[in-house]
């Protein structure tokens, strides 16, 4: 049958008022029902997008606005919200690509700077994304989401007054708007005003038009505001019911797989099993030149304090850092997919580990390393589990491993918000953290077992409390020279490119107040200590 065309616009303007009300319920009940009769506009499929936004559901989101874009492949609308979507999803290079096309045909239009800002801060590349927050108020300067994200990168900087100023000007234009009140709250903590941050996260949760994303972060931010009070049990409960949240969310993409804790596991096995004279034939090498001096390698475990000896390593003059990109990323496509695909590496010959050897330096310089001639320090803690293929690819290069409390980090971990991927999903429970961080450290005791590394344990603690003794230890180890510069890290971690959880402490300077906070938790860390004993004694704590 002949649609009527006058009917669907009238339906259509209905959908649309009602969507430009708030009235997210009653706006996808209409678009339902048009749906239902047959008819196809990518308003419709928008709107049904947003409520499966709100109520969790973003998988189910992306689709309606894939729909939406083969409906209207130039539709902005719809292009813009599947790279909002797609940053929900935590997959913010998929998101990038999307607003550089639209931006590549509509480079005069702000709100489009804004979402690449979004994509960009996501991706760490935080001057590019302020940059682009910038250029968007150049082009309109009543730009809510620009204003509040350059709010959240003042406050993760430390930058406090900035963030409320921006933060404030957002909201003066879209009151409400989730992003600024959450930069608030942060700004509350930052400036040591815990019961501000809780009363407005409080007044933020009673509304019920958040998505599950924002209820998660709020219950995040109440439970840190609770534990600067010293309330740990609530400040437990709240960083629960936060993760809760987000296992609610990410699970669909993490729960049906194979985990990061069940390969960590079969790798340690793997290589428990495998005799140390197989990895003695060191690897043939086909003449490639590294571009850099010396290499080294930072590694670890998340919130074990990498990021505070990158920083100050950083101030050597002759020193050039990477942190958290995944350069390695070819090899292990190629030969550790499955642990049993080292058997393979061992036997590869030295053609192809040139080849990998290459895309490797190539990653590292399209992130913005420029390491000729330089000390190179790649920085990423997880790459732990990566020390078979590092060992191979780059016999010399030298490994920092940082060290901390392992019930601190289990902590951290489990208070900490991250970007989402399959290690951080096993850290939402402090029964998989302990697990994980289990598994990787008997990955690491078994490669010091069967590889040829030269490895030096930096502990958080003597770093903290022992500065100039462990750091002239750390450049003896590196073979470069102590210099004064070097302790200047706190004004450099301002202006860092790549933010991290410790960014905002670290332009404090040195600090012990996370030294020894799990003591405050030791009733709900109680069932996972004795997971945990074992690297207790391991990297001398006491029990």
């Amino acid at each position: 049958m002949a649609r009527d065309p006058a009917a669907d616009r009238d339906a259509l303007r209905a959908i649309q008022v009602s969507a430009q009300a708030g009235q997210h319920a009653q706006a996808a009940a209409l678009a339902e029902a048009a749906r239902a009769d047959g008819l196809e506009h990518p308003l419709i499929y928008n709107v049904l997008a947003l409520q499966r936004e709100l109520a969790g559901k973003l998988s189910e989101a992306e689709e309606l606005l894939r729909h939406a874009v083969r409906l209207a492949p130039g539709d902005l609308a719809s292009r813009n919200a599947l790279g909002l979507c797609l940053l929900r999803l935590e997959r913010p290079q998929e998101a990038l690509a999307q607003f550089e096309s639209l931006l590549a045909a509509n480079p005069s239009l702000a709100f489009l700077h804004t979402s690449r800002g979004s994509a960009l801060f996501a991706l760490g590349r935080v001057g590019d994304a302020e940059a682009s927050f910038q250029r968007a108020l150049e082009l309109d300067e009543r730009q809510p989401v620009a204003l509040a994200g350059l709010a959240n990168i003042a406050s993760s900087r430390g930058a406090y007054a900035a963030a409320r100023g921006w933060a404030e000007k957002a909201l003066q234009l879209l009151p409400g708007y989730p992003e600024a009140i959450l930069s608030l709250a942060s700004t509350d903590l930052g400036e040591r005003v815990p019961w501000q941050a809780q009363s407005r996260m409080r007044d933020f949760l009673a509304r019920d038009d958040l998505a599950p994303l924002f209820r998660a972060y709020a219950n995040g931010l109440i439970g840190d505001a609770l534990d600067a009070q010293s309330r740990t049990d609530d400040a437990f409960a709240a960083y629960s019911q936060c993760n809760e949240i987000l296992r609610e969310v990410h699970g669909s993409r993490f729960q049906s797989l194979p985990g990061a804790l069940q390969y960590a596991r079969s790798l340690a096995e793997y290589l428990r099993r495998t005799p140390p004279s197989a990895w003695r034939t060191p690897a043939q090498r086909a003449g490639h030149l590294d571009p850099a001096s010396k290499h080294y390698f930072i590694l670890g475990f998340p919130r074990s304090g990498t990021t505070l000896l990158e920083v100050v390593l950083e101030g050597h003059e002759q020193v050039v850092s990477l942190e958290e990109n995944e350069s390695l990323i070819d090899g292990i496509r190629e030969f550790m997919q499955r642990p049993e695909d080292l058997d393979r590496l061992l036997q590869a010959p030295a053609a192809s580990l040139d080849a990998l050897r290459q895309a490797y330096w190539r990653r590292a310089a399209q992130a913005g390393a420029r390491v000729a001639g330089k000390v190179f320090v790649d920085k990423n803690p997880l790459n732990t589990l990566k020390l078979p293929l590092i060992a191979r690819l780059f016999p010399n290069a030298k490994i920092l491993f940082a060290c901390r409390d392992p019930r601190d980090v289990v902590l951290s971990c489990f208070r900490h918000r991250f970007r989402m991927s399959a290690p951080i999903f096993e850290l939402l429970t402090v029964q998989g953290a302990a697990a994980y961080y289990d598994a990787v450290m008997r990955v690491l005791l078994e490669c010091t077992r069967l590889l040829p590394l030269e490895v030096c344990l930096v502990r958080h603690e003597d770093l903290v409390t022992e500065f100039a003794r462990e750091m002239r230890r750390v450049c003896d180890f590196l073979g470069i020279e102590w210099m004064p510069a070097m302790g200047d890290f706190a004004l450099r971690t301002q202006h860092r490119e790549t933010l991290t959880p410790s960014t905002a402490q670290l332009v404090r300077g040195l600090n012990t107040e996370g030294l020894g906070h799990w003591h405050r938790y030791r009733r709900q860390l109680e069932p996972v200590l004795p997971v945990l004993e074992p690297w207790i004694e391991q990297f001398y704590y006491d029990a």
